[in-house]
């Protein structure tokens, strides 16, 4: 387990470094890719090669890359046209990156996930192998959201969430969201009397200020999902620094640029993350008392004798949240069975039926409290 950075100037040395990149970075103004600020990237990451370091790339731009071949006039608003638009942009973007860091002798390598990869235990266990095989052979891994594929309603909703959740993935050293400001402000950056913050050590010493959910035309995030990502990184002990992908060099020097967030403790794994931070929630399971003490306490599955309610619809594998009975959250976990099944086997073992569920309702290897 590698030591937390807790200095962004010890970013020029970082072994490990997760860089993600939006839309906004990547193209025109008209939606096309901008080749030029897509090679300037590539030789910022191919120095960072020749100093030691790995680097994982997080890039958005393929749904704006379709944009203008499909005949858009900006960011198509239907997820099939989305998913259109994306289907025509990945080749494209792929093809700029592979030509830009082929002129450094180093091989790319595409990697699209969805959200079941981080949740699903056996397919996060072959994308952290896959991601990190990648990396000893050399290769920068260019990671993107699979927009061909997903639905709204499992999705990670943008890449600043999906670059934390990698750091978390491959144990990275540090997370950079670059992005078109200089980093985060008290205000908007345009308002007089607006100031750059340097650092967080605390999520709770933004509580005051208004952070805004807008992006640009061909982005789908703004400001507010990049400090999201930020606590997601750091509270796994991974620091994270928001900084303008003009700055980018600067920031792998160890310069003072961006705002640093400090790591917050000790490593957890992107799988736990996405459900605690992250994942779509469908329904509630209430328990008793003996089954909220057991879960508080550690160590142990949740079983349908300790289920007193059951709201909301939801199937098998969803994540539900888990409340005591007066209505504080205990947990949050992935279900084994649906709705329905589940009030099964409360209502049958109430009228001694003897409907028993066949294993635990959410398995301890599921549940993040």
């Amino acid at each position: 387990m590698k030591p937390l950075l807790s200095n962004r100037k010890l970013l020029g040395s970082a072994s490990r470094i997760v860089i993600k990149v939006g839309s906004s970075s990547l193209t025109s103004s008209d939606g096309s890719l901008n080749e030029a600020r897509l090679a300037e990237l590539v030789d910022v990451v191919a120095l960072a090669r020749q100093r030691g370091q790995e680097v994982l790339l997080v890039s958005s731009g393929a749904v704006a890359a379709g944009i203008r071949p499909l005949g858009f006039k900006s960011r198509p608003k239907s997820i099939r046209d989305q998913q259109a638009a994306a289907m025509v942009g990945q080749s494209r973007l792929m093809h700029a990156y592979a030509s830009k860091f082929a002129s450094y002798g180093i091989t790319i390598g595409q990697v699209l996930l969805t959200p079941d990869d981080v949740v699903n235990r056996r397919h996060y266990s072959n994308a952290q192998g896959s991601l990190k095989r990648l990396l000893h052979h050399g290769v920068v891994p260019i990671v993107n959201e699979n927009d061909a594929v997903v639905s709204d309603d499992l999705r990670f909703g943008d890449n600043d969430r999906l670059a934390a959740l990698v750091a978390h993935l491959v144990d990275a050293t540090a997370l950079i969201l670059c992005t078109d400001v200089d980093g985060l402000f008290t205000g908007p950056p345009s308002q007089p009397g607006s100031v750059l913050i340097s650092d967080v050590s605390n999520m709770r010493q933004l509580d005051s200020l208004t952070i805004t959910g807008k992006g640009s035309d061909v982005g789908t995030g703004g400001m507010r999902t990049k400090v999201a990502a930020a606590d997601i990184a750091t509270a796994g002990g991974i620091g994270a620094l928001l900084t303008s992908t003009d700055s980018l060099r600067s920031a792998l020097n160890g310069e003072n640029v961006g705002t640093w967030f400090l790591p917050r403790r000790k490593r957890s794994s992107a799988r736990s993350l996405w459900m605690k931070y992250s994942a779509r929630v469908n329904g509630v399971l209430v328990v008793d008392d003996g089954a909220a003490h057991a879960l508080r306490t550690g160590g142990a599955s949740l079983l349908a004798v300790g289920i007193r309610q059951v709201r909301g619809s939801f199937a098998a594998g969803d994540m539900v949240e888990i409340r005591d009975l007066s209505g504080e959250k205990i947990a949050v976990g992935m279900v084994a069975f649906s709705n329905g099944e589940v009030e099964k086997f409360i209502n049958g073992s109430e009228q001694g039926k003897g409907i028993r569920a066949p294993r635990a309702v959410v398995h301890v290897d599921d549940l993040v409290c």
